[in-house]
């Protein structure tokens, strides 16, 4: 994949910078790092960049977290999730940056000031939205059910080498690259996604509308293959905690959905032959990795648990209206999950520089409704989402702030922020044609 760098409003860069500055003293030392961060347009800010509480200086020893009640370690029981209708979890990996690289470490302060400016954070929602303040990080054991002990001891040795060179690429010539902080902060982000699987599975068993989860991390994870990295992912989060579900929670069936623009090839690959995780993506055709065709559907004891559905360019709104009443909906009924996952990329919107796909704002805003509502349905509710990609700022970040109002059951503000005069004609009859082959396949 070619790296891209990406305009960005003067606007918008001073609204992030101002958040970064604002969360400083809000967000507390992950331990062994004290971080500066530098930012495009050669900007820099000369104040530590400091992450979240929980973290054990050694990975393989978390330790429990401040909000637990010492019953149990993996829960984490907070009076006010009781109330909550969204919780969500921050682990933005400032460490982990690349000069002009779209997965930059503006993506994550980029949402949670729309958040901030849009009145969705729990300073203005109070009890309804809670941020998950105080997580512990993955532990070298929770890794190491998705991908090799291998791929995690060499990229934690290969910290010594990004320390000395700054940057390095761990994926051959690229495009993932890694500092000396990725390996750390790669645990926190697996880690703020486990604890919200705790977080809303906790609730469940207290409520019939347990809170939705939203994990706003990076470095992503649906690329990263049981071996190695791959596109801009590390370690695979969402395929990590599924198999925490599994393993800590007995949540056996576990669907998994994913729309980002590019295939989810890691997922894929890690649950390709598991007959109890579903795995179905939407993705632009030919685009990045190249995986992710109507035949790949699953093998052996797995087969027919995946599916994949691979998009003609131009795909938009109408498209995945079809696709998730027609695809979605009828596979999960028949799936039957104990618990719904989210790959959320926002990079198929009509502004990503990265693809050519046309969602909105309102698109996002009704996979959003839906899925929450899919979840209500067929597992009590508990659903959490994980942000992937997405790399045009503005976008991104009003889409999941779109996302939360979703969640919320509140009116989408899409019509503020879609402009019509980018959208062009939808290939209705390609799209339809690839609904059919894919009804055609797995007897839908």
């Amino acid at each position: 994949m070619e790296l891209l760098s990406f305009p960005i409003s003067s606007s918008f860069t001073g609204n992030a910078l101002f958040l970064v500055r604002k969360h400083l003293c809000k967000w507390k030392s992950h331990g062994r790092f004290d971080l500066d961060a530098k930012f495009v347009r050669d900007r820099i800010l000369n104040k530590s960049w400091r992450g979240r509480r929980c973290f054990s200086e050694k990975a393989e020893t978390p330790i429990s977290c401040s909000n637990g009640t010492g019953e149990d370690p993996f829960i984490p029981v907070n009076k006010k999730l009781s109330d909550a209708r969204v919780i969500y979890a921050v682990a933005p990996a400032m460490g982990h940056n690349k000069e002009a690289h779209p997965e930059s470490h503006f993506r994550v302060p980029a949402i949670v000031n729309a958040l901030e400016m849009l009145e969705l954070s729990p300073k203005f929602r109070g009890s309804d939205v809670i941020e998950l303040e105080t997580f512990k990080s993955a532990s070298l054991d929770d890794i190491a059910s998705v991908h090799t002990r291998a791929y995690v001891s060499g990229l934690e040795k290969a910290m010594d080498e990004a320390s000395q060179q700054g940057i390095i690429f761990i994926e051959g010539s690229g495009p993932t690259y890694a500092t000396v902080d990725t390996f750390q902060e790669s645990l926190v982000a697996a880690g703020a996604g486990i604890s919200l699987i705790d977080s809303v599975v906790a609730q469940s068993m207290l409520s019939k509308s347990p809170p939705i989860g939203f994990a706003l991390i990076r470095p992503p994870g649906h690329h990263a293959i049981p071996k190695g990295p791959m596109g801009f992912c590390v370690f695979g989060n969402i395929a990590i905690a599924a198999r925490y579900a599994q393993r800590v929670h007995g949540l056996k069936r576990v669907f998994i959905i994913d729309f980002d623009v590019h295939h989810g090839n890691g997922t894929n690959d890690a649950f390709f032959e598991d007959p109890d995780i579903f795995f179905l993506s939407t993705h632009q055709d030919g685009s990045y990795p190249g995986t992710g065709k109507f035949d790949e559907v699953g093998h052996g004891n797995g087969e027919g648990t995946t599916l994949n559905l691979p998009l003609p360019g131009g795909s938009g709104d109408a498209a995945m209206r079809a696709i998730f009443d027609e695809i979605i909906v009828p596979c999960a009924q028949r799936f039957k999950p104990d618990i719904i996952l989210v790959s959320a990329g926002y990079d198929a919107h009509v502004l990503d520089p990265l693809a050519s796909l046309q969602f909105t704002t309102g698109t996002y805003y009704m996979l959003a409704s839906n899925i929450q509502q899919l979840a209500k349905d067929l597992c009590g509710g508990r659903c959490v989402f994980f942000l992937e990609g997405g790399y045009n700022l503005e976008s991104l970040s009003y889409s999941v702030a779109d996302s939360f109002r979703a969640f919320l059951g509140e009116p989408s503000l899409a019509s503020q922020f879609d402009n019509p005069a980018f959208l062009h004609e939808e290939p209705s009859t390609r799209v339809r044609q690839a609904i059919q082959r894919v009804k055609q396949i797995h007897s839908l």
